[in-house]
């Protein structure tokens, strides 16, 4: 199945909590859209494996996407090493895709920062034709999308482009939500994290409220491009 945007995150609801508005609006525009999950989340404080990947099921339902897999590589230990980076090719030359979303360089979690070196490698060596790889027992042919743009998580940075999600808020809270494991539960007796406070989804509201201004919309997810971007008509650019 070929895919028009591949989503790569560390763990389950990475992608959901960075950039689920931009997902959800890609599908409603009637593009076909792929979530890929490094790691089944096993070593978070809260949850489990077997729930998380329920939850993950779920917020891809919500927000309509094609495809979702888990390379299962093991938490905590995501590395640019032949193995894992072969992994990842396989995935985006099966679905080839034109563009993928990746982590940010720079990350408060070092899984983040070293999905996001995975990525961009695999990103360069799925075009390079003397990299062998098999699909079901069947050679792929080398695959490059023509670029990545990086999403942001709990590092802030200076945004190429700001996607207005206004739209699509209510999908993306349900599908950030799905992920109900990771939240605020005042009858949950699990550890507390840094995300399981009411003050974190109070964050994250103001986060997108404050992006959302920036264009002068009220909600917005913030993007960072490595190279310009292209416009084709300067009359049209921010109407």
């Amino acid at each position: 199945m070929k895919l028009d945007v591949l989503g790569i995150g560390a763990h389950p609801d990475d992608l959901e909590l960075s950039c689920g508005g931009t997902l959800a609006k890609l599908v409603q525009q009637g593009r076909r859209i792929g979530l890929v999950d490094l790691t089944e989340g096993e070593l978070g404080t809260r949850g489990s494996r077997d729930i998380r990947a329920r939850e993950a099921e779920t917020a891809a339902n919500i927000l309509g996407v094609s495809a979702r897999e888990n390379l299962k590589i093991a938490d905590g230990n995501i590395e640019n090493t032949p193995e894992q980076r072969l992994r990842l090719i396989r995935v985006i030359r099966k679905y080839q895709p034109d563009v993928l979303l990746i982590p940010f360089h720079t990350d408060r979690h070092p899984d983040h920062e070293r999905a996001h070196v995975l990525a961009r490698e695999a990103w360069f060596a799925s075009g390079l034709p003397k990299i062998g790889t098999l699909d079901d027992g069947h050679p792929q042919e080398a695959f490059r999308p023509r670029t990545y743009y990086c999403y942001m998580q709990w590092h802030e940075f200076t945004p190429s482009f700001i996607v207005d999600v206004t739209e699509t808020m209510d999908i993306r809270k349900q599908a950030m939500n799905a992920f109900a494991s990771q939240f605020y539960d005042p009858a949950s007796e699990e550890p507390q994290t840094v995300l399981s406070t009411p003050e974190f989804l109070e964050m994250m509201q103001t986060r997108l409220s404050y992006y959302g201004h920036r264009i002068g919309v009220r909600f917005g997810e913030p993007f960072y491009s490595p190279v310009p971007i292209r416009i084709n008509d300067l009359w049209t650019l921010n109407t």
